[in-house]
């Protein structure tokens, strides 16, 4: 999870792949619009731009749920002007865990 934390931070694809199953899907509500991503094509958007400035955004594990090789991880970051919370759906794949699946939910602040 810090890979996933740190990929978004530095905008590093490389960190992304550490921390995603490379099929892995995300999907959520952009306002109104519910989007589905696939993981290569928001890795991709992520890591335009320059390094975020880590004083501004907060992401945080509230809880982790291990059930043999599956696992469910719920996070909450609180970057400039939005709050996501995170469900993240990991499995252990050739000894390592990977995100497989993300679902979020935001809201402006």
């Amino acid at each position: 999870i810090q890979a996933y934390f740190n990929g978004m931070m530095d905008r590093d694809v490389e960190k992304l792949q550490q921390a995603f199953f490379s099929e892995a899907r995300l999907i959520g509500y952009r306002g109104e619009t519910l989007t589905v991503t696939e993981f290569k094509d928001w890795a991709a958007n992520t890591a335009k731009g320059e390094k975020r400035d880590r004083s501004q955004f907060k992401n945080q594990i509230q809880s982790i749920e291990i059930k043999g090789y599956t696992a469910l991880v719920k996070a909450e970051l609180w970057w400039p002007g939005i709050y996501y919370f995170d469900y993240l759906t990991l499995m252990k794949i050739e000894g390592q865990w990977k995100i497989v699946h993300k679902t979020w939910y935001e809201e402006k602040r």
